[in-house]
């Protein structure tokens, strides 16, 4: 064709040359604006790293307890929330404090959102109070510290609530999660329920074909890389290293989607992308003796469910003793802790639910279908869900009956009966499960727990070697100074630094970008080139997950080889055909313990009256039905306040449910049969209490099978025969 084609201007062609000049113009000028967000990154992170006490909570805070005041100083603090302007406190009810993980980025993820772990607990009333860190660890600070300084940290908290309706819910995220279970085990009494969200407590546990990260310890030889860093750091451990860590997991999110997401939307995404990475890049440092001490006992070690974790005065942390219950929040989408690793110490525990309300524990488990790692923390949609019902249901969860349950969600509808009685958009409820139901989510076989052990004692001899033949020569080369140096040099530190305003190239960039912003032409959404970039850009992610999913599958193939070995494995004292079980046997003192607490309730099934009958055939009754509703114990609830007389404290009435509750499982027959002499002779009240119990179960799901067989027996108990004709549940009449 010639181009003096008189049909050229107004053909095809010119159609298409006008369509990619406006590409080229709104590529060109996303580009610019691209560089500049990448500038106003690295300047966000210079002031971040000059501050003394960086943080990412959106929420105004005022400090309680600063922990390098104490006597065995620490990097931590406890702060108090302040509540935002028209966002009203409950002073009564139980605080919650959110203990923030020191995973290598800074403090603030519990706050990062108004939709938040902090922002959900205030909403619906509660307290709130924060646990968090300065960057650079105090002298001689260990994680035993760090424990020690956060109980008195809830000691504050409980002192400045003594009217509150229970001791503080504490919650922790990804590693804080295990810090706070090592503590509760230690003092039990400090601890109202407990959330872990994303917290990895059973490290070896997983699927094969997923989450290759429990493999890394044993293939890279073990914990002696983890005392180099810190040889290499003087002493200190360069969290930016975890952070590394992490970002490995998925590098196409790391080498393309976080930054082509900014390109693609520049117009709109790039305050949220700033906001997340103010947080993700304010690395943290740790002593020397508490990474060693995470990666040995906990990463590597896996001794934390296994009880092998020893204190300085001897104390053996057994999360059996947690008294609190205790609520697991898990994701299948969640690449760095998954639900086997965030459950699978119960299976360590013990060996039936009976064991677990022996111990007189109640778990709580939930798992969402897709949210990722962070997603668990910082979502909106899972603040707004699973938070915002742990948050308004909490003492829900702390009169449960001991037990394993998992916490299902229903949306509340047009249909949904007596949904006045449930708090948000969601009907939550606790059903009754069994270690049958973790198991199904698959596990490790004998051969894979023969793998992690023979990797465990790898890493033991590896370390010691280093330590005898090479440490005492890299400490002793390296310098403050250097070390100061090889952290600056770090590549995600440079990542910010090469793009701040420090980079006299950069400035040319903002004057560009100032331009671009002016003259801004985005280009049409049906411009075909933008739907070729998509295209490219999606075969870009393709083609780094199919490189991530190849090297995942040669790193496993790599570690059930080498550490599958039987040459190995007898090499360093695992026997290649035994049996390998972590499941501890119950404590003497708890069985001696147990056996007593046994003979006191059965002598007293026959003692009490009106108020442990009720609540003893409430729960017989309930029982049939396997699970526990919101609606339920909203209706007890308001039944409870607008009975003065009968009025009891949160901890009271948690005790009577529970006493009860092991009444009838130790001797169901002669706790009903001792009903009727618990009742008083006035037959109103009897048909009061009555009809309270049915009340409170019609206020979840009609009364039919096996419910209502034992609703009509539990009638015959009281003696009224006919009970059929009661009225309805009437929230609103009981609540007035």
């Amino acid at each position: 064709m010639s181009l003096d084609n008189p049909q050229l201007p107004g053909g095809p062609l010119s159609g298409v040359v006008a369509k990619a000049v406006e590409y080229m113009v709104d590529a060109g000028q996303r580009s610019v604006l691209l560089l500049d967000v990448l500038r106003q990154r690295g300047d966000q992170y210079r002031e971040q790293v000059a501050q003394t006490a960086p943080h990412v909570l959106s929420y105004a805070a005022e400090l309680i307890l600063d922990g390098r005041t104490l006597e065995q100083p620490v990097n931590y603090a406890l702060v108090r929330i302040v509540p935002p302007k028209g966002v009203e406190i409950d002073l009564n009810r139980r605080p919650f404090v959110v203990v923030d993980p020191r995973a290598g980025h800074g403090p603030g993820i519990g706050g990062f959102k108004a939709d938040s772990e902090i922002g959900v607990a205030m909403k619906a009333g509660h307290p709130c109070y924060f646990i968090g860190f300065l960057p650079e660890p105090m002298p001689g600070q260990t994680i035993e510290r760090i424990a020690h300084a956060e109980a008195i940290f809830i000691e504050k908290v409980i002192e400045r609530h003594p009217e509150a309706d229970g001791k503080p819910c504490v919650i922790g995220n990804c590693q804080a999660g295990w810090a706070i279970m090592i503590l509760a085990s230690l003092r039990p009494e400090l601890f109202g329920p407990v959330i872990v969200a994303g917290a990895p407590l059973a490290y070896w546990a997983g699927v094969h074909g997923k989450y290759p990260m429990r493999y890394s310890g044993g293939l890279l030889g073990g914990s002696w890389l983890t005392a180099l860093s810190s040889d290499l750091g003087a002493g200190k451990f360069d969290g930016a290293w975890l952070v590394q860590n992490f970002e490995n997991q998925n590098p196409s999110n790391t080498l393309w989607t976080k930054q082509y997401n900014v390109y693609s939307k520049v117009d709109t995404e790039a305050d949220r992308y700033l906001e997340f990475e103010r947080w993700w890049g304010g690395h943290v440092n740790l002593n020397a003796e508490e990474i060693q001490f995470i990666v040995d006992e906990l990463f590597i070690g896996n001794n934390l469910a296994a009880g092998r974790v020893t204190m300085s005065d001897g104390a053996t942390v057994d999360l059996r003793n947690i008294r609190s219950p205790i609520v697991v929040f898990c994701s299948k989408g969640d690449n760095i802790t998954p639900p086997q690793q965030a459950l699978h110490w119960i299976l360590d525990l013990y060996a039936d639910v009976d064991e677990i309300r022996a111990h007189g524990q109640t778990i709580v488990y939930t798992v969402h279908e897709t949210v990722g790692h962070l997603g668990i923390f910082v979502s909106g949609g899972v603040a707004k869900k699973e938070h915002a019902e742990f948050s308004s249901n909490i003492d829900l969860i702390d009169v449960l009956p001991p037990g394993l349950y998992e916490a299902t969600f229903e949306a509340k509808g047009s249909d949904t009966l007596n949904d006045e009685l449930a708090i948000g958009q969601w009907v939550m409820r606790c059903e009754a499960r069994t270690l049958d139901d973790i198991r199904a989510m698959g596990g490790n076989s004998p051969e894979d727990e023969r793998r992690f052990e023979t990797a465990k004692r790898v890493s033991e001899m590896n370390l010691a070697a280093y330590q005898k033949y090479v440490q005492p020569w890299v400490k002793s080369m390296v310098t403050p100074h250097m070390a100061e140096m090889m952290r600056n040099w770090h590549p995600l530190r440079l990542q910010y630094e090469a793009f701040s305003s420090e980079n006299p190239w950069m400035k040319m960039i903002e004057n560009a970008a100032d331009r671009a912003r002016d003259q801004r032409k985005p280009v049409a959404k049906d411009n075909p080139f933008l739907a070729f970039q998509e295209r490219v850009s999606k075969q870009i992610v393709s083609s780094l997950d199919q490189w991530r999913d190849s090297q995942e599958a040669l790193s496993e193939a790599m570690f059930l080889a080498i550490y599958g070995s039987p040459a190995l494995q007898a090499a360093v004292g695992v026997d290649p055909q035994s049996t390998p079980s972590r499941r501890r046997d119950m404590n003497p003192k708890h069985r001696e313990f147990l056996q007593a607490r046994t003979a006191e309730l059965t002598s007293r099934i026959g003692s009490g009256g009106m108020r442990e009958a009720g609540i003893r055939a409430l729960l017989y009754v309930g029982s049939a039905r396997g699970m526990v509703d919101e609606r339920s114990l909203e209706a007890l609830r308001r039944l409870r306040q607008a009975d003065e007389a009968a009025r009891m404290t949160l901890a009271d009435f948690k005790m009577l449910v529970r006493e009860q509750f092991f009444m009838l499982l130790l001797d169901r027959e002669a706790a009903l049969a001792t009903i009727p002499k618990l009742l008083p002779d006035d037959m109103d009240e009897r048909r009061r209490v009555f009809a309270a119990i049915r009340d409170v179960l019609s206020a979840s799901a009609e009364i039919s099978g096996e419910v209502a067989k034992r609703l009509k027996q539990v009638a015959g108990l009281f003696g009224l025969d006919d009970h059929s004709n009661s009225a309805p549940f009437d929230p609103k009449a009981r609540a007035s």
